[in-house]
C-alpha cells in the first residue's frame, strides 16, 4: 500500500463518515467523530462486501461501500450506546 493509497483511503473514509452523519441527521458523533466512524466504516464495509464476493472499483464504488459500512457502524454504535 503506497502513501497515495493511504491518503485516498483516509479521504474516502472521511467523506463517508460525513455523509453517514448527514444521512442519520442528528444521531451522528460530531464532525471529527463522524470522520473516524467513516474510516472504521470503510474498513467494515470493505470487509463485509468482500465476504459476499462483491468488489468495488473506482472512487465512487469505494465511497458507496464506505458509506454503507459507516451507516452500519453508526447504527451499531447507537445500538450499543443505548
Amino acid at each position: 500500500m503506497t502513501f497515495t493509497d493511504v491518503i485516498l483511503f483516509l479521504l474516502i473514509g472521511g467523506i463517508a463518515g460525513w455523509l453517514a452523519g448527514v444521512i442519520t441527521k442528528g444521531s451522528g458523533f460530531g464532525f471529527a467523530g463522524n470522520v473516524i466512524v467513516g474510516i472504521v466504516g470503510a474498513i467494515v464495509g470493505g470487509f463485509c462486501f468482500r465476504l459476499l464476493g462483491i468488489v468495488a472499483y473506482g472512487f465512487v464504488g469505494r465511497l458507496i461501500f464506505a458509506v454503507i459500512g459507516a451507516l452500519v457502524f453508526t447504527w451499531l454504535l447507537g445500538f450499543i450506546k443505548k
